[in-house]
């Protein structure tokens, strides 16, 4: 399956495309090809990461979306609308936006930073604060502690959670992200995706977002889009299908040798691949975890507990057992084609 029938047969096209790109390039005065002839559909409540190697045109590609940067070809749709047709600044305020540097006004205080847009947008400053406040304990933020600091009296990950609250603060149907959790430290680092992560399985936002990091592509996206060099989509499809079914030489050697593993992380647990109890007391299983864990959470189970099997709990209730054989038979049903299943 080529890219272009990639991003039309998965998640982006099986939602409703919020954000659509159609043959987008951007090709600079001195020839530079920075992207090329990109398609690429975004499903409503999708996050779709954007990785590669630098210069691949990934950040170009996302700045295009709210005209930052003008593409030379093709089309950008936000919502079916065209955003050429939109004045620039107004389609802004419309799609929240989080880079590594964070971007807060230094000259503010906390509260007043995340309160920049809905006043911009004509809101109230009472209902610009009240909404500032939700936002703040949205993102770990508490009110009484943080609202009259000033960025420098923050953490970089405190920073970059303010940076996330004001892109938040008007509502945005979509979100842009560029490098957002780059600044800081690997240990806040996984903080911040899990906070994230939290949150967009509350609002359900849009989201677009760049990234280096294969490690961090896979883990924050519902679907990934690598990049290759001169700005050509190589591979777009689920952190599954990425790490299983690698489209060329370029996106498995980007993606690493140990792509294998990096799949145990990204594969749920099959409830039709468990077995049965079979009389096993579940006062018996020392290994267990829920059946919405990765393959990863209940192979480390299996080893931490030196168990042969792992029992798999549905809330209070053991569903069934997962083997080793388990986990191997459900990587490879990870790996089938939908397409190739009979009808």
């Amino acid at each position: 399956m080529d890219v272009t029938a990639q991003a039309e047969a998965a998640q982006g096209g099986e939602r409703p495309a919020m954000i659509r790109l159609t043959g987008v390039g951007k090709t600079y005065p001195d020839g530079t090809t920075a992207v090329h002839d990109l398609d690429l559909a975004v499903g409503a409540g999708e996050l779709v990461v954007l990785v590669g190697p630098s210069g691949c045109g990934k950040s170009t590609t996302l700045k295009m979306i709210n005209r930052l940067i003008e593409p030379t070809t093709g089309t950008i749709e936000i919502d079916g609308r065209d955003v050429m047709s939109q004045d620039p600044v107004a389609l802004r305020r419309e799609i929240g936006y989080v880079i590594q540097q964070v971007g807060l006004f230094p000259h503010q205080r906390v509260e007043a930073n995340v309160m920049t847009v809905p006043l911009l947008l004509g809101e109230s400053r009472a209902t610009a604060r009240e909404r500032a406040h939700e936002l703040m304990e949205l993102v770990g933020l508490d009110v009484e502690t943080y609202a009259r600091r000033y960025p420098h009296q923050l953490s970089g990950g405190q920073r970059q959670r303010v940076g996330v609250a004001r892109a938040l603060a008007a509502n945005p149907p979509v979100l842009l992200m560029d490098e957002p959790f780059g600044a800081v430290d690997p240990v806040v680092r996984v903080r911040l995706q899990d906070e994230f992560l939290r949150l967009q399985r509350e609002l359900g936002k849009t989201v677009v977002m760049v990234t280096h990091d294969i490690d961090e592509a896979v883990r924050m996206g519902d679907r990934v889009a690598v990049f290759a060099t001169g700005g050509r989509l190589a591979q777009l499809g689920t952190p599954a299908e990425l790490l299983g079914r690698p489209a060329d030489d370029f996106v498995a050697d980007f993606v690493g040798s140990t792509r294998g593993l990096r799949r145990l992380a990204v594969t749920p647990i099959d409830p039709a691949l468990l077995e049965p109890m079979d009389g096993v007391a579940a006062g018996d299983l020392a290994a267990a975890v829920d059946l919405d864990s990765s393959l990863e959470e209940a192979l480390a189970a299996m080893l931490r507990d030196d168990r042969a099997v792992v029992g798999v709990r549905d809330g209070a209730r053991f569903v069934g057992v997962l083997t080793p054989n388990g986990v191997h038979r459900a990587l490879r049903a990870s790996l089938r084609d939908p397409a190739e299943e009979p009808a």
